[in-house]
């Protein structure tokens, strides 16, 4: 048997070509003519915009109306003598990630380089400006997450029950110390419209992607029955859904809902809220979730039914799994969405985030200081909403999605 030969262009260079800068630059950015006018093009505006910003951000920009308000718009009016809670939130994550870590990643990794990176950047950032004890309450947590890290790390199997454990018990613990109960005693109880800044906003948000995900699956499978009723009161509920902004539900729980109660009878604003972001989320994610289903070849169906399994755990098994796999890149991309429709509970009355930042702005003392409030805003969505996309891109690539 004969083969044919390589031609020149065939042949790879040698690896000192192929993994130098030059070579990276030439191959993704000057390939040819049309690319580099392109890269220039995209080089000038990037300049453009970078250089008077940096500019503006380091000489013109006043930064008090974030520094002075920093603790505003983390925890909003969350008393200052139980701030302790947050800051045992905040370190509880901090174990639970460096468990997590430390169980289920092999290897070196970017992603984890940024989770230490990053609290002790923040936490040298608050010390420069001042505000000591914060910045090494910050820095703590990441000391907090590399114990726990590689405490995990000398028996993974070992602690793989307890990390799954913990990541169900945490977010109802949270929940129960932030809020608290009883009127004395070790953790006083803290009403919810004291909640407020990144606070409300990461509840809020956490609340929506975790109570949505298992409603819209049981609505996905329930417009996929076979039971007609069933099936048609998903369609009702999901076209319903749909069909109505964000904004308009967050109003009718904050307005009209009261008047549809028993007298006497009151639900939490916050608990409205929240209901509200869960009922919408699940419609938009029960169709992403019947795309994948849909997606999934007949045979798969006709190979459990030849393993006579049930139709529960052909679902759970069989189906479910791979549908969901399919359409990682919608879910993160649809809980991105929902992490920054969370602002929208400022018109209905809440403090998050965004509400913080316009009681701030109407402070006499920080008139004409929206440009810094709303850029540091920006830069709180972006980087939460990054970290979501990156931790997308790398679940994407382990479990091999759009490979065949």
């Amino acid at each position: 048997m004969t083969t044919a030969p390589f031609t020149p262009s065939e042949v790879l260079p040698p690896p000192t070509e192929r993994y130098t800068i030059l070579g990276w630059l030439r191959k993704n950015l000057f390939g040819s003519v049309f690319d580099s006018i392109l890269t220039v093009i995209a080089v000038v505006v990037a300049l453009g915009i970078i250089i008077p910003l940096t500019r503006w951000a380091l000489t013109t920009a006043q930064w008090a109306v974030v520094t002075d308000n920093f603790a505003l718009f983390i925890k909003g009016q969350y008393p200052i003598d139980q701030v302790w809670r947050l800051w045992l939130s905040y370190y509880l994550l901090a174990a639970l990630i460096g468990l997590m870590w430390g169980v289920y990643v092999r290897g070196r990794s970017f992603a984890g380089f940024v989770l230490v990176a990053v609290p002790l950047f923040v936490g040298l950032v608050a010390i420069i400006l001042g505000a000591v004890t914060g910045g090494l309450l910050m820095t703590a947590g990441t000391i907090i997450g590399l114990a726990a890290f590689f405490v995990a790390r000398t028996n993974p199997e070992r602690f793989q029950r307890p990390a799954i454990t913990a990541l169900l018990l945490y977010f109802p613990l949270v929940i129960l110390i932030i809020r608290g109960f009883g009127e004395e005693g070790f953790l006083t109880f803290v009403p919810s419209n004291l909640w407020g800044g990144l606070l409300l906003s990461l509840l809020l948000a956490v609340v929506g992607i975790v109570l949505s995900f298992p409603v819209g699956v049981l609505l996905a499978l329930g417009r996929q029955s076979n039971l007609r009723a069933v099936k048609t009161l998903c369609i009702i509920y999901i076209e319903f859904i749909r069909g109505v902004p964000l904004i308009t539900l967050l109003f009718m729980g904050q307005v009209m809902l009261p008047f549809f109660l028993p007298a006497g009878m009151t639900i939490d604003r916050v608990i409205r809220a929240a209901v509200a972001i869960i009922m919408f989320s699940a419609a938009y994610l029960a169709e992403n979730v019947r795309g994948g289903l849909q997606a999934i070849p007949k045979g798969q169906y006709e190979a459990a039914d030849a393993l006579a399994l049930s139709g529960f755990r052909k679902m759970v098994h069989i189906v479910l799994p791979q549908a969901l796999r399919a359409v990682i890149p919608v879910l993160v991309g649809q809980f991105i969405g929902l992490f920054k429709d969370t602002s929208l509970v400022a018109l209905v009355g809440l403090l998050d985030l965004l509400g913080i930042a316009r009681g701030v702005l109407a402070n006499p003392n920080y008139i004409g200081r929206q440009l810094e409030v709303y850029l540091f805003i920006t830069l709180v969505y972006f980087v939460f909403s990054y970290t979501l996309s990156y931790g997308s891109r790398r679940l994407e690539t382990s479990l091999g999605v759009g490979q065949r």
